[in-house]
C-alpha cells in the first residue's frame, strides 16, 4: 500500500542508506551537520534517535533534519516515539517489539505514515506485515557495541529467511561496514541502516559516500 508521498518504489530506494543519529558518537559535533554531511554524501534516510535529554531539545533537532531531509529528498524517520514523530511531522516512526504496537501506531498516525519494525522472529515479521508495517529492520547482522541489548548476530541467513516470507522491504542493521554491506544486500535486502559506520566516522560524507557505493553496486549485481 502507497503511504503518502512514499511509494513502494520510492520507499525501497531511500532504504539503500539508512543513517542512524547518536548523540555519544557525534563526540560534541552538531548533529545536524553531521546528518547533512551523510546526506550530502549519499544517504538516502536518516532516523532520530533519541534516548535521553529533554523532549524540547528533541523537537528543535527533529525540525531542522525534518527540513534537511525533504531538501535531499531523503527519507525522515524518527525511533521509538511516534508522539516526537508527530510533532516534528517526520515522515514515519521505527518500533521495536516492546513499543507501541503496529497496528496501534498506523491507527493513530494515519495511513499517510511510514511505519517500521524490527523484529526478534519471522513470526513477529509477518505479524508486523500484516499489522500495516511498511518495512523491517532486522538484526544485528554482525556484532555491534552501538546497542547493547542488541543480542547476539543473527547473521544474513536471518535476513534472507525473513526476506522469503515478507512482501515489504527488509534493511538490514547491526555491525555493518562498508567492507560487509555488500552481502546484507545479495541476501535480499533493499538496504542497510547504520550508526557507528557513518555517524562515529571522523569524516562523515566520506564514509555515507563509500557505504553508499556499495550498496549501490550490490543492488546493481542482482538487478535492483
Amino acid at each position: 500500500m502507497q503511504r503518502g508521498a512514499w511509494s513502494p518504489e520510492r520507499l525501497r530506494a531511500a532504504l539503500r542508506v539508512y543513517v542512524i543519529t547518536d548523540q555519544t558518537l557525534a563526540r560534541g559535533r552538531s548533529q545536524a551537520e553531521l546528518v547533512a554531511q551523510a546526506l550530502e554524501g549519499g544517504a538516502t534516510a536518516v532516523q532520530l534517535r533519541w534516548k535521553s535529554g529533554p523532549l524540547r531539545d528533541a523537537v528543535e533537532l527533529g525540525r531542522v533534519l525534518r527540513q534537511l531531509c525533504r531538501a535531499a529528498g531523503a527519507l525522515f524517520i524518527v525511533n521509538d516515539r511516534l508522539d516526537l514523530a508527530l510533532a516534528v511531522e517526520a515522515d514515519g516512526v521505527h518500533l521495536g517489539v516492546t513499543d507501541l504496537p503496529v497496528a496501534e501506531a498506523r491507527r493513530l498516525g494515519g495511513d499517510d505514515l511510514v511505519i517500521g519494525f524490527s523484529p526478534e522472529t519471522l513470526e513477529q515479521a509477518q505479524e508486523a506485515e500484516a499489522a500495516g508495517a511498511d518495512y523491517l529492520g532486522v538484526g544485528p547482522i554482525y556484532a555491534t557495541t552501538t546497542k547493547p541489548d542488541a543480542g547476539a548476530p543473527v547473521g544474513v541467513a536471518h535476513v534472507q529467511a525473513i526476506v522469503q516470507r515478507v512482501h515489504i522491504p527488509v534493511v538490514g542493521i547491526g555491525g555493518i561496514t562498508a567492507a560487509n554491506a555488500a552481502e546484507v544486500i545479495r541476501a535480499g535486502a533493499a538496504g542497510v541502516a547504520v550508526i557507528a559506520a557513518v555517524f562515529g566516522a571522523e569524516d562523515v560524507r566520506g564514509a555515507a559516500a563509500a557505504l553508499r557505493q556499495v550498496v549501490d553496486a550490490a543492488r546493481g549485481e542482482r538487478g535492483r
